[in-house]
């Protein structure tokens, strides 16, 4: 005998709000907007702008996820007073909260909202100064052993990785952090650079983009040991962001000022949406399926945030009669 939900189906949900956490699939009408609603998944990954963060500024890092995320430092053009303002992202809005104590532009950050690492930049020269954030203050701790700026850095506050930069002139200089002290490692990058970025951890790393000087693509992967080259971007750039891992990254934006934002796969890049506002000298932080752009500079600095939404992930629709 047939059962009542195979000749009748499933019965909507009636909810006052959309459900937290909605399986794909899942229908329901929305009686607070009156909207009759689905889950889907995207196709492609794209772009959505979100609230300002309080101080417009370019040459800042960042860390964490999409929804917890830490940016600190930088400045505000055409002032060349370096900040060490750090500030809080709910997934919403953005929160001030205590500065570092060296106050530098082009630092590398690497950890969690409440357990961060700030290391390198540049304050009245090349800086290797570090300091520890516990979700409230800054705390010095043992500076690295090249002072430089404009790296890349990935990894958390107890195991993290640093790259490349520019002292006298770039360097390929990589350095381990084990939460006391940096470590000179044996592997230098291939091609020494500066203005790159990186995305994931100590012993599994990306290290991507810079100037050579000239702008270049180059990618190479860190196992904690030696770095490894591998397929270029397809848009070459400095001063980009990153974000992810060693075999699902994610970067976005960059000099020349672009939006171009390309997905790593462990072998090679592919060219996705572009950021809403293109731009350089930014930060990122999060994941390649769920990432978060601020900061920057266009022709001015700006405060503007976006967050990514990657290919597969879940996407609420409102089911539309005409």
């Amino acid at each position: 005998m047939a059962e009542y939900k195979g000749i009748k189906g499933f019965k909507v949900q009636y909810l006052s709000a959309d459900p937290s956490d909605p399986n794909i699939g899942q229908t329901w009408y929305n009686s607070t907007s009156k909207d009759l609603k689905y889950t889907s998944v995207t196709t492609t990954g794209s772009w959505a702008t979100g609230n300002d963060m309080n101080t417009a500024r370019v040459a800042l890092t960042g860390c964490g996820t999409q929804t917890t995320a830490l940016g600190f430092g930088g400045y505000t053009p055409p002032s060349v007073t370096n900040t060490g303002a750090t500030e809080e992202y709910d997934g919403n809005s953005w929160t001030n909260s205590n500065s570092m104590i060296t106050a530098r532009r082009y630092p590398r950050g690497a950890g969690t909202q409440t357990a961060a690492l700030s290391f390198s930049g540049y304050a009245t020269a090349e800086t290797g100064a570090t300091e520890e954030y516990d979700g409230t203050s800054w705390t010095s701790v043992n500076s690295m052993n090249t002072a430089r700026f404009g790296l890349g850095g990935v990894g958390i506050q107890t195991a993290a990785l640093a790259f490349g930069g520019y002292t006298t002139t770039q360097t390929g200089a990589t350095e381990e952090y084990d939460g006391t002290s940096w470590t000179t490692s044996l592997g230098s990058l291939n091609t020494a650079r500066h203005y790159l970025a990186g995305a994931g951890t100590q012993t599994a790393a990306l290290g991507f983009g810079g100037e050579i000087p000239g702008v270049t693509g180059a990618t190479e992967e860190y196992d904690g040991n030696s770095w490894t080259s591998s397929n270029p971007l397809n848009t070459a750039r400095s001063q980009l962001a990153g974000a992810g891992t060693q075999t699902a990254g994610l970067t976005f934006g960059g000099e020349p000022n672009t939006g171009a934002t390309e997905e790593y796969d462990g072998n090679s890049w592919t060219t996705s949406n572009a950021l809403n506002t293109a731009r350089y000298r930014l930060a990122g932080a999060g994941t390649q399926a769920s990432a978060l752009a601020f900061g920057g500079l266009t022709t001015v600095p700006v405060a503007a945030t976006e967050e990514w939404t990657g290919a597969g992930s879940p996407l609420t629709k409102t089911i539309t009669v005409s």
